[in-house]
């Protein structure tokens, strides 16, 4: 039995056709029938379907004939954004092959790179495709030679496909079976590799995961080798591409188990599946995934805060790498502080919070780490600068680098060059790739790749340039300052931000004409400020709302009006004094989210 499987995966840069490469073969296997296909069959939310990308992996099992032989093929189709390689990496361990997909349109991506590189780590068999070759865009020969240049192959080892019309995919289905090892003979043990799970409302944590040993069946005594919590088997199945239950799932084997666990934190990913009886030692997992940005989301109705934790707690079922802790902020009031893997994973929680629970968010402006030394002794890791300690009190403030590489047409590196400098990256290599494309790598800070990078990286280079990123595990010192806006010399915690040194002048005078141009008028003057490094940096004062305390008078002495406007000044600039200005929430929302 063993002998005829075979797990792989399909790798690629966004938008290189992997979803739809994926349905062709669905339909050359017989997996689903032409009456139940649709586009992006294995992209079950609809958030995917919508923008086109895939951001969960999703097994699927498909039977194949080849040479009168009826092969099993457990495909894992995997995201392509680099925000979600964690979901990559995952799927990589747990089969023996990988195939590279390549737009014959847009040629080898610096993505292409990044999980390319991640495949070889794990020791995977690669088979070169070419998708879209259907297209009238399409760079066959061009695109063929950037690969074997990448890959060290033969041009004749790289195969053509297209997921539009099914050309060459039984093809590729045949090099899958004779180029993809079996999986090896393990020992009688069960031993499951847990790489994703989802929860039902009805029957609990269900696991999906690989098995390396040994067989497991319903109503099997199991138990997670890290929670050491045991269960009975609820149901096993495979994924075809929907919930199949079968008998039993066997060494080699991909498929899934439901627990009937209704507990949260019992499940990880990571884990190994074990028998209760057996004493086995558990696989290598997984490096558990470490936040890169950082945002607070608040309800905007405090009577949502509970439905906002059940809805994280929900999510975090389903998404391992996603981070939350409470938190609290004397405006926004009670909310959570949550740890991103980029700024379109945060688009994509963001999205299906509001969505799937139907919750009315306020969203922060993202952070990323820092480690500040204070003078006084102590280092500690702080990611909200409503926490930062005053100025005088900081010895060293260090962040976290990356080290980015970027393909681009050589039009387009004039305008890079620039965008570079903005960005305070530094060039460190530079090459030619493939026929009129230019390869750089350098180093930037990470709170400059996550301010906006990406969007002005496709702006001026018209789309064509592509981005991959690496983070960096060591600190180094960072050159930045904490920025606090302050209404009547009273500074507004929520609306610190920390920014870069050279950026000062111009951040300061934003934060103040912003608020100023968003802030109503008070029944007193009102003074906006932005500070950094102890000293002010920009000002404006609103002026009072004014009011005609002299309009009933119609005659008398003039002092008696003066009386009237003595008194009105002097209740003005006690209430200046003593009052706090009001800051309407739509005002505040603006302020947060749009820094």
């Amino acid at each position: 039995m063993i002998t005829r499987i075979r797990n792989f995966s399909i790798i690629a840069h966004i938008d290189h056709g992997k979803s739809t490469l994926a349905d062709r073969m669905l339909e050359v296997t017989g997996t689903i029938t032409e009456r139940e296909m649709r586009d992006q069959v294995l992209d079950s939310m609809d958030l995917e379907r919508e923008r086109g990308i895939t951001i969960k992996m999703q097994p699927v099992r498909m039977e194949h004939k080849k040479d009168n032989d009826t092969y099993i093929l457990n495909l894992i189709d995997t995201p392509g954004h680099i925000d979600f390689s964690y979901e990559v990496s995952r799927a990589l361990k747990a089969v023996e092959g990988a195939i590279l997909l390549v737009d014959s349109t847009q040629g080898v991506q610096a993505q292409t790179l990044t999980t390319l590189s991640m495949a070889r780590e794990q020791g995977l068999v690669i088979i070169p495709a070419l998708s879209k070759i259907d297209s009238p865009l399409a760079r066959v020969d061009e695109v063929k030679l950037e690969i074997a240049e990448v890959l060290g192959c033969d041009l004749d080892d790289i195969l053509e496909v297209s997921g539009r019309t099914g050309q060459g995919v039984k093809e590729l289905l045949d090099h899958v079976v004779s180029s993809v090892p079996a999986p090896e003979q393990h020992e009688d043990r069960l031993k499951g590799l847990i790489f994703d799970f989802q929860y039902s409302n009805h029957r609990g944590v269900i696991v999906y995961f690989r098995a390396f040993g040994g067989t497991v069946k319903k109503g099997d005594r199991l138990t997670f080798g890290a929670s050491k919590k045991e269960f009975n088997a609820v149901e096993v199945g495979i994924f075809s591409p929907s919930e199949v239950p079968v008998h039993e799932l066997s060494d080699g084997e991909i498929g899934y188990v439901v627990t009937g666990i209704k507990e949260a934190g019992v499940a990880s990913v990571g884990d190994t599946l074990v028998s209760a009886q057996a004493d086995t030692e558990p696989l290598a997992g997984y490096e558990a995934p470490r936040p890169v940005i950082w945002a607070s989301m608040y309800p905007e109705s405090q009577d949502d805060f509970v439905v906002l934790r059940q809805a994280l707690e929900r999510l975090k079922l389903s998404d391992s790498s996603l981070t939350f802790e409470e938190e609290a902020s004397g405006v926004l009031g009670r909310g959570f502080r949550c740890g991103f893997l980029g700024m379109l994973h945060l688009e994509i929680v963001t999205e299906r919070l509001k969505r799937e629970f139907a919750i009315a968010l306020i969203i922060t402006s993202p952070s990323i780490e820092y480690l500040v030394e204070r003078k006084k002794g102590g280092k500690e890791i702080i990611y909200n600068a409503s926490f930062f300690p005053d100025y005088g009190e900081i010895a060293s403030i260090s962040e976290r680098f990356v080290t980015i590489e970027i393909l681009t047409p050589a039009s387009h590196i004039d305008p890079l060059m620039q965008l570079m400098f903005d960005y305070e990256a530094v060039i460190q290599t530079t090459d030619i790739f493939g026929d009129g494309r230019t390869r750089f790598t350098a180093r930037m800070p990470l709170r400059e790749l996550m301010r906006g990078f990406f969007d002005d990286i496709k702006r001026v280079s018209s789309g064509y340039a592509s981005l991959s990123y690496e983070l960096e595990k060591e600190w180094f010192p960072a050159e930045v300052v904490k920025l606090d806006v302050l209404i009547n010399d009273e500074p507004v915690p929520a609306f610190s931000r920390i920014i870069s040194e050279r950026r000062i002048e111009e951040e300061s005078k934003r934060a103040v004409e912003k608020l100023s141009e968003k802030l109503p008028k008070q029944t007193y003057k009102t003074k906006i400020q932005s500070a950094a490094k102890g000293r002010i940096i920009a000002s404006r004062t609103l002026a009072a709302m004014r009011k005609d305390v002299t309009g009933y008078l119609y005659g008398g002495d003039i002092t008696r009006k003066m009386k009237l406007l003595e008194k009105q000044k002097k209740g003005k600039k006690h209430r200046a004094q003593f009052s706090k200005a009001h800051i309407p929430h739509d005002v505040f929302v603006e302020m947060v989210k749009g820094n």
